[in-house]
């Protein structure tokens, strides 16, 4: 069947899919892995899961060829936390932090989740990032296709949720440092979904340009933000309640990273192709939606 004969209800069945098979290759992993190496499946988790997560975005990545469409990835960064903490919930010490830690979690994946399903119109459409990055590589686009829009991406998003899985498979004491952290992140899921609302009916408005409004007032990228915030969040919890453990917070720092470096630097150049951009971006902050202070010559002008 051709792309363009794939409706939209039909794009979803398909992504849905792949993403059952991708699951169960990955819990497959986890029992072979296991099975060959004798070990419980607890012993050597983290390898474990890292082998299956792996797995799992090969399984996805073959599909996106066969689909020649990239974006059948989209929703893995949002899934993956999701599954990863489910899998690992039955190995789990249950205590209220790691309740606490899921929860948040699974509020911030379902979100995100029903943002990209919003958003998705089919397997016919492809994310503008990954037809540039193909028109850009030429040959080289099955290898950056791979690593640099699956693997990296599931290595980061992998790095982040390990805090959370320390805090379930560990069941430290509850910390209230940690408990801010939790908040934090609720509070970057709230931001994350407003800005993205915020943008959607600004764009269902069909008046071009920049939004100004809302959360986009002062900041060109508070969703941007509101995800930064919520593994930072999610990497602290887990830090105050293990000190010893501070290497978690790696996730939070890739996952910044990947921002600062590759996300905001495409979408500010994409955007510097509309008139204006120049003024547009000299009075608007990259993430913090605040206002930014002019210098004293504009103000004279």
């Amino acid at each position: 069947m051709k792309e363009r004969e794939i409706t939209r209800a039909g794009s979803f069945a398909i992504v849905a899919l792949v993403y059952a098979l991708a699951i169960v290759a990955g819990i497959a992993c986890v029992l072979v892995c296991s099975y060959l190496t004798q070990t419980p499946v607890l012993q050597g988790f983290w390898w474990k899961l890292l082998v299956a997560d792996i797995l799992a975005t090969v399984v996805t990545f073959a599909f996106s060829v066969a689909f020649k469409n990239a974006s059948v990835y989209d929703p893995y960064w949002s899934v993956q936390p999701i599954v990863i903490l489910l899998a690992t919930i039955p190995l789990a010490n249950v205590s209220a932090l790691g309740v606490l830690a899921v929860a948040v979690v699974c509020l911030w994946g379902v979100r995100l989740t029903a943002n990209w399903a919003y958003t998705f119109h089919g397997l016919s459409h492809q994310d503008w990032r990954y037809t540039k990055l193909h028109d850009q590589t030429g040959k080289w686009y099955p290898f950056v296709n791979f690593f640099g829009i699956h693997l990296v991406p599931t290595l980061v998003v992998y790095a982040c949720t390990l805090p959370a899985v320390a805090v379930l498979l560990y069941a430290p004491e509850f910390s209230v440092f940690s408990a801010i952290c939790l908040a934090v992140s609720v509070c970057a899921v709230l931001l994350q979904g407003t800005a993205d609302v915020q943008m959607h009916k600004f764009r269902k408005g069909g008046r071009g340009g920049f939004i100004r409004t809302g959360l986009w007032k002062h900041s060109r990228h508070p969703n941007y933000l509101g995800e930064i915030l919520m593994w930072w969040g999610i990497g602290g919890c887990a830090v105050f309640a293990i000190p010893s453990a501070w290497y978690l917070l790696g996730g939070a720092v890739l996952n910044t990273l990947l921002f600062l470096c590759i996300s905001i630097p495409l979408a500010d150049g994409r955007q510097s192709r509309k008139e204006g951009f120049s003024e547009y971006k000299a009075q608007t902050r990259m993430l913090l939606p605040i206002p930014k202070r002019q210098k004293k010559q504009e103000v004279l002008n």
